[in-house]
């Protein structure tokens, strides 16, 4: 069962090594995710799935150990999800390296990891499905949902502006928040894709999860400093 969620942005430049001289500017995002995964811990879970978005060659699972590197960004840092020392061939996408970082900055050691990509198209009903099939793996569940907004806020973001992309930022928010299960699965699949926010799958994953959950939701960041909507939530 879900006993606790947490919710974070997944950009790279969340690792300062990879922002480098523009690092300060996520200094408040770092600190809302530090204290998310602090809500995590707290819950004391079984078991910890991390969700995250990727291409469709990358999703699937990866299992605690699999490896992730920041390489393709220009800089020499290494990941790994978890405590575990196996390891995979198939390396950790974006996502989940983000997810393994801040992990691995806050020093988790509560409970075993494992990690999941996903793809889209995923239909509400087989978010629906997913995040069922995860709430049940374990007696307590924390999940770790990696993701962004839309990436159309401002004239310089990567979507160009998109003036569809701050109501679509701010009904997540909301959401988040209130932990409104039905307003997650309410999210238009289409409209997600158009502002490319990449959060849509996982998000709705945490809602199958979490439908027979009954937890209360805190919003503790939500800023679009890059033009792409960044959110942190707990939900506990």
């Amino acid at each position: 069962m879900l006993v606790a969620a947490a919710v974070c942005p997944c950009p790279p430049l969340l690792v300062p090594d990879v922002a480098a001289g523009a690092a300060p500017e996520l200094d408040a995002a770092r600190t809302a995710c530090t204290d998310a995964l602090g809500v995590l811990a707290a819950a004391r879970p079984d078991r910890l799935v991390v969700v995250g978005p990727t291409e469709q060659g990358g999703s699937g699972a990866y299992p605690e150990g699999t490896r992730g590197s920041f390489h393709g960004f220009g800089v020499d840092v290494d990941v790994r999800l978890g405590r575990d020392r196996g390891d995979t061939e198939r390396p950790l996408p974006s996502s989940l390296a983000v997810a393994a970082w801040l992990l691995d900055r806050t020093g988790w050691s509560d409970a075993p990891i494992e990690g999941l990509g996903v793809a889209e198209p995923m239909t509400v009903e087989r978010c629906t499905e997913v995040g069922r099939d995860i709430a049940a793996r374990a007696e307590r569940v924390a999940l770790l949902v990696m993701g962004d907004a839309s990436a159309c806020r401002t004239l310089k973001a990567p979507g160009y502006l998109d003036e569809r992309a701050e109501p679509f930022d701010a009904a997540v928010a909301r959401a988040l928040r209130e932990a409104d299960v039905a307003a997650l699965r309410a999210l238009d699949i289409e409209l997600a894709h158009e502002l490319m926010a990449s959060g849509r799958v996982p998000w709705q994953i945490l809602a199958g999860a979490a439908e027979a959950a009954g937890l209360s939701g805190a919003l503790l960041y939500e800023e679009a400093p890059y033009g792409v909507g960044y959110l942190v939530a707990t939900w506990s």
